[in-house]
């Protein structure tokens, strides 16, 4: 090990160094462990008096891997390695048939502990479905839950962007190396994460890049964390509906937004609704289904509910005449029997506002009636 291990504990080196066994699965550390009545110390230092079954298993530990991690974790105080023997360790994850044995986190690592939604689904969303991601996720942090999601483009990062507008953070689980940012365009999000209350992890070593297996192990780590995981926009064949059926697997809640029956990115939120996901419409069918209280700062729930009503039930004949799909400003403004810059003047109000978006072709509506 490198001359820096003496300043960690015995009992994280040894399960860094199990962890470094790539080739191994964590199930059969722990089953080695339970076994022979082993420590992790014992099974990390490949001592001589080892059963030879487990010496098998210590001959795949990894000095270059062990030093990359101590290397990373001394580069900054707010990098930190927790082994599943840490009380920082969420609870939620060790009941995985084979838990990560440590993991690399940088930010807010008290987040692990706290009640987590997760929020997922397609990189290519829509305006509509970010939007919808980004509101949720907003919601969702006002009232004490975190979201976590994979820091991917699209719903993910939006819904990372929603939370941390809020007031409990967010956690991105990666696919990568805690310090190798995929896709490198979510970069400045990772920064915000890690430095505005929120916190990144991984179970990959600092070092190892993005490969196609990394990713459905990823997406176990996202549903195994949370109470329950959010679907916002999926096809019925994607990455996103694998993260959902994990957390059915688990006997965790499932959550999918409706949509435009005529979007082929809706499918996968139909499919799960036919198959009995909770229909989500607005942040209290997520609390209700999950138990957790709000948490609002300041905000009692019957205000906070008056208060988004409020925000979402404009109905006044302009913004009506703004469809979810791209309205061009000429229409709208035959509609409303105004002029094209009388349209365009009152838009820009409602752009800031939040109610709708111009896009190339004219606009879309957000959010009302």
């Amino acid at each position: 090990m490198a001359p820096q291990s003496s300043q960690l504990d015995s009992e994280t080196l040894a399960w860094i160094a199990l962890a470094s066994a790539q080739r191994v699965s964590p199930k059969l550390w722990l089953q080695a462990l339970e076994k022979y009545q082993l420590s992790t110390v014992d099974l990390g230092s490949n001592t001589s008096s080892l059963p030879n079954e487990v010496k098998q298993l210590t001959n795949n530990i990894s000095p270059p891997l062990i030093d990359a991690a101590i290397n990373w974790l001394q580069a900054s105080e707010n990098r930190h390695i927790v082994p599943l023997s840490s009380p920082h360790y969420p609870e939620l994850l060790k009941q995985l048939d084979s838990p990560p044995l440590a993991l690399f986190a940088t930010g807010n690592k008290a987040l692990f502990q706290k009640p987590q939604i997760a929020i997922v689904g397609s990189r290519r969303a829509s305006l509509q479905g970010k939007r919808t991601a980004t509101d949720i996720a907003y919601g969702l942090s006002s009232s004490g839950v975190v979201v976590t999601s994979g820091l991917a483009m699209g719903i993910d990062s939006a819904a990372h962007q929603g939370a941390l507008s809020g007031s409990t953070g967010t956690i991105a689980v990666m696919g990568t190396g805690p310090e190798k940012v995929y896709p490198a365009k979510n970069s400045k999000l990772y920064e915000a994460i890690n430095n505005d209350g929120g916190v990144t992890v991984t179970e990959f070593f600092p070092g190892q890049g993005p490969k196609p297996w990394h990713f459905p192990r990823r997406n176990r780590i996202i549903a195994a964390l949370s109470l329950g995981t959010l679907v916002v926009e999926a096809k019925i064949k994607s990455g996103t509906l694998i993260t959902a059926n994990l957390a059915a697997d688990m006997g965790r809640e499932v959550f999918a937004v409706p949509g435009n029956i005529a979007n082929a990115y809706a499918e996968g939120c139909h499919w799960l609704i036919q198959q009995g996901a909770k229909l989500v419409t607005n942040i209290s069918d997520i609390l209700d289904e999950v138990g957790v209280q709000p948490e609002q700062l300041g905000l009692n729930v019957d205000e906070q509910n008056e208060k988004s009503t409020a925000n979402s039930l404009a109905t006044d004949k302009l913004l009506a005449s703004v469809d979810c799909d791209i309205t061009a400003i000429d229409v709208i403004a035959q509609r409303n029997a105004i002029s094209v810059s009388q349209a365009m003047a009152s838009l820009l109000e409602y752009e800031l506002r939040g109610l709708v978006a111009a896009v190339p072709g004219g606009y879309v509506k957000l959010r009302g009636k």
